[in-house]
């Protein structure tokens, strides 16, 4: 299986560069979430966003370009 025929079955939005920026946004909502001073709710699921994000941009980053 050549590289262009392993890239064109693999989808659109699940391609490494979009989603490594969703992954990133992901990462920095938290730490917003984790240095604001409105809202303990935020504050208690900001390390759960850095975690989600961390591992989304881990996985991710074995995703084709």
């Amino acid at each position: 299986m050549t590289k262009t025929s392993r890239q064109r079955r693999w989808p659109g939005w699940a391609r490494r560069g979009l989603m490594e920026n969703v992954a990133i946004a992901l990462i920095l909502i938290g730490v917003f979430m984790l240095v604001q001073p409105f809202s303990i709710t935020l504050y208690g699921w900001s390390f759960i966003t850095v975690l989600v994000g961390v591992v989304m941009f881990t996985v991710v980053s074995k995703f084709p370009e």
